[in-house]
């Protein structure tokens, strides 16, 4: 899968781009499965994480969580398609505290509200951005 390269640009209008090249669905699914810990086109990882991405393609398993944060942000971005929600409730537990915040994010910016329970366990997570990253989605979606 080709696509353009858009380094110096925000990760939404990255994400912007991959979702009116390739498709929402393809850019969804990449997500999802960087989410599971799976493998996507190169090409659209670069676009979900930027310059960054090669470094990570052949990461020892330590850093490959950089993957899933990046399938959760690219979640973040991309039109929102219930096909993802499964993935997102598990990322708010999955073991590094980046996907946990990042997944906390996408669930306040799509209002997720069958996320309430996951986030109100986020509240006493032993990570700082995570407990406030968690606050901050269970106010939008209760408030």
């Amino acid at each position: 899968m080709g696509g353009r390269r858009l380094w110096g640009v925000t990760p939404r209008q990255s994400v912007e781009a991959a979702c009116h090249d390739h498709g929402i669905g393809t850019v969804v699914a990449a997500c999802v499965t960087l989410l599971h810990g799976g493998e996507a086109d190169p090409a659209l990882i670069a676009a979900l994480a930027g310059p960054r991405a090669p470094q990570f393609l052949d990461a020892p398993p330590e850093q490959r969580y950089w993957l899933r944060v990046w399938g959760a942000r690219g979640l973040m971005w991309a039109p929102w398609d219930a096909s993802a929600t499964a993935a997102i409730l598990v990322a708010l537990g999955d073991e590094h505290w980046r996907v946990r915040e990042m997944a906390a994010k996408v669930t306040a910016r799509h209002r997720l509200t069958v996320a309430q329970e996951s986030l109100a366990a986020l509240l006493t997570d032993e990570n700082e951005r995570v407990r406030a990253a968690a606050a901050r989605a269970l106010r939008l979606l209760t408030g």
